[in-house]
């Protein structure tokens, strides 16, 4: 709204500008010893003509053509600006003949008189449909952010369901085990939607929180699967990391991926997540095995909302400053994130 009115007023401002130079500009340019006179017109005249010329161009700006210009009402458009130009003329007329009879007896003066009435008013015309194509793409613009507000939207409420899924399914796993860690867990879980509920409101997070929501959730699948299953966690970054902004539960997905796929039928499963910054350059890279053999049935419906949620959510936000490389060659699931960050 601030921007709104900001630029109103430069709007405003700029008009005020221009009339005030162009009514003004006998007073600049000539002296009273010439009568301020423009060429033959003298500046009192040229003053008063610049008065009609504005209301010419004011008229046919923001009334007659926003009005009556369409398929239905051209006709009354046409008719209502020739109206509009005979009435400046007769003015002008009546005017010069009253208070400049001088100017009204040079014939060779009236192409400075009356030709300026229809200069303006192509000058109106082509300064509305500037103004309304403007307008037209800036109305795009803003619907077109308005979609992608609402579809990031409809993209975070998506991460957090299927997130809570998955660890419930955890939490639910370290309960029929009586597992010791049931307790550390529920407290890192509770940890977890604190994040996802107060931190996670605004467009970015700091990264470094971010990277602490990972290593909470990378514990509590520590805790969940102890020695069956090997874990490696690396982070590697520059000085610089606690100034970074990031999209909040962008990484998550893919470390998600990993412990539902990379474990069912894998005798020794193994997962590898690397995360380096430097500069403001991210890399993230996940590494797990699969089994191409475990029959697609096996995998839940939710299993594809994690990686097409976040390759959404890239597109959406990070176009032109990421890449996305996954690949599955040798039963090894490879995923690598590159990130330019802000």
């Amino acid at each position: 709204m601030k921007i709104f009115v900001k630029s109103r007023d430069i709007n405003i401002s700029l008009h005020i500008l221009v009339w005030s130079t162009l009514l003004f500009l006998p007073y600049f340019v000539s002296t009273a010893d010439h009568d301020y006179k423009i060429g033959a017109i003298p500046g009192l005249f040229f003053t008063i003509s610049g008065i009609i010329h504005a209301a010419i161009f004011y008229s046919n700006a923001y009334y007659l053509y926003p009005k009556f210009w369409n398929k239905r009402f051209w006709w009354l458009y046409i008719l209502s600006i020739i109206l509009l130009i005979i009435t400046s003329f007769q003015l002008k007329y009546h005017i010069m003949a009253t208070w400049f009879p001088e100017v009204q007896k040079d014939v060779t003066n009236y192409k400075f008189v009356f030709a300026p009435s229809i200069g303006i008013l192509i000058i109106s015309l082509v300064y509305r449909k500037v103004i309304d194509k403007i307008n037209s793409e800036k109305e795009q613009k803003e619907k077109h952010a308005e979609q992608l507000r609402t579809e990031l939207k409809f993209l975070r409420s998506q991460i957090s369901p299927h997130f809570l899924f998955n660890v419930l399914t955890n939490l639910v796993s370290l309960a029929r085990k009586k597992s010791d860690h049931l307790e550390s867990a529920l407290i890192k879980l509770s940890d977890l939607i604190r994040y996802m509920l107060y931190d996670t409101q605004g467009e970015k997070v700091l990264l470094s929180k971010e990277v602490t929501y990972l290593s909470s959730y990378i514990e509590l699948q520590k805790l969940r699967f102890g020695n069956d299953v090997l874990i490696n966690y690396n982070i590697s970054s520059d000085d610089e990391t606690d100034h970074y902004t990031i999209e909040p539960m962008l990484l998550i997905p893919f470390v998600e991926n990993a412990f539902k796929h990379g474990l069912g039928g894998i005798k020794q499963p193994l997962i590898d997540i690397q995360l380096s910054v430097n500069k403001n350059r991210l890399v993230f890279e996940v590494w797990n095995q699969s089994d191409h053999e475990e029959p697609d049935t096996a995998k839940d419906e939710s299993s594809g909302i994690g990686l097409a949620n976040v390759r959404s959510r890239l597109d959406l936000l990070y176009r032109g400053s990421h890449t996305l490389n996954v690949s599955d060659h040798d039963n090894v699931f490879h995923i690598t994130l590159t990130l330019l960050l802000t």
